[in-house]
């Protein structure tokens, strides 16, 4: 049998912690519909907010190793292009020294192009650059080295540089008249094809590195748009359910609020 109590009004008291936890539940939802967020503090989910936080690291760091796949891509396009048009320049070579066995060509004539043709292929192994790097002459010879990866030891060496380490350009811009037809250009030939055979083979590894870290960013964007992204529909039904049961709750604790006054009538 209940009691009759002033000082202390249990039901009172029992309405308004339900009505204080309806009307947080509400304010939370009403925060998601706002922030579009389910985890708006660390305190929403714990566990969630670590893992969704790391993976927002993890995303952030292959973004950063896809734009090193990018400049290195870049890079080798451009030390291609170079090579590319050095080829051709030797292909020009190639044929003046065809021109100088021929004898009734002049041969000074013939020096002269090669000399200039050897000049400008030297003007493009020194100023070929990325950014500011040099591509073709007094790079490293162990080739530039990109992080292609999460993690720091995930790094792809650009090694091209290495099939140019020797090339030496003063056999064909001292050529003379007496030596130009027997000049031999095979070594350079072979070092630039080389070279473009390498760079070929890097685009590749850099294309597939660029795939997987597309498919890898997309994936864990997926996994934090699970853990931190609101169910828009939910919270909505969540907040209106909480307003109404916020509005109930409220009545039924003015109610019991009101209940010690009937203790009033005993004195009657």
């Amino acid at each position: 049998m209940s009691s009759f109590q002033i000082n202390t009004n249990l039901g009172a008291l029992n309405a308004y912690k339900a009505l204080a936890r309806i009307n947080k539940e509400t304010g939370d939802a009403r925060l998601r519909l706002a922030t579009q967020k389910r985890i708006n503090t660390v305190a929403d989910d714990t566990s969630g907010y670590n893992v969704g936080k790391s993976l927002e690291g993890r995303v952030s760091v292959m973004k950063a190793a896809q734009g090193n796949v990018a400049a290195g891509k870049d890079m080798l396009s451009t030390a291609e292009t170079s090579l590319q048009n050095i080829n051709d320049l030797l292909n020009q070579i190639k044929a003046k020294i065809t021109d100088a066995n021929d004898p009734t060509k002049n041969k000074e004539s013939l020096v002269n192009d090669v000399k200039a043709l050897g000049d400008e292929i030297s003007n493009i192994l020194a100023k070929t650059d990325f950014n500011g790097t040099t591509l073709l002459s007094g790079t490293p010879s162990g080739g530039f080295v990109f992080q292609t990866g999460h993690d720091s030891a995930d790094k792809m060496t650009l090694g091209y540089t290495s099939k140019l380490s020797g090339i030496d350009i003063s056999t064909i811009t001292s050529a003379t008249s007496a030596t130009i037809a027997s000049l031999d250009i095979s070594t350079i030939v072979s070092k630039v094809s080389d070279a473009l055979g390498s760079i070929g083979t890097d685009i590749q590894k850099l294309d597939v590195k660029d795939s997987y870290l597309s498919a890898a960013i997309s994936n864990a964007t997926s996994s934090i748009s699970r853990l931190f992204d609101a169910d828009m529909a939910m919270e909505q039904l969540n907040a209106t359910k909480g307003s109404i049961a916020g509005q109930a709750a409220t009545a039924v604790l003015s109610q019991l609020n009101m209940a010690p006054q009937a203790i009033l009538s005993l004195f009657q």
